[in-house]
């Protein structure tokens, strides 16, 4: 990845955090873990999410797909990314994969 690339991508995971922080509700807890550039010409961006309780990750990627456009908006009031790229919300299948592990494990230190 090259070095523009990830500089987008750590501006892009935390504003989405921050977008989301302040816009999403209680019903559960939506933590971005990173965003990747979705192509080679870094016009669209995946952002990885974990959503806790795990019932509610289909609720929760429904509500980021419907604020897709607003976190456009966001983008552009706070981070000077041009061209503004296409954000693509998605639950992070590695951080689901790491929680089972802690799981199996008996917890992150491995009691």
């Amino acid at each position: 990845m090259k070095r523009h690339d990830e500089r987008m991508a750590e501006v892009i995971a935390h504003e989405a955090a921050a977008f989301i922080a302040r816009e999403a509700g209680t019903q559960s807890l939506i933590t971005v873990t990173r965003a990747v550039a979705a192509n080679d010409k870094g016009d669209r961006y995946s952002v990885f999410v974990s959503v806790f309780p795990d019932d509610r990750a289909k609720t929760a990627l429904e509500f980021l797909s419907r604020q897709r456009e607003a976190f456009s908006e966001h983008l552009k009031a706070h981070a000077r990314l041009h061209p503004l790229p296409r954000i693509e919300f998605l639950i992070d299948p590695g951080e689901k994969n790491r929680q089972r592990l802690d799981e199996i494990s008996g917890g992150p230190s491995g009691n």
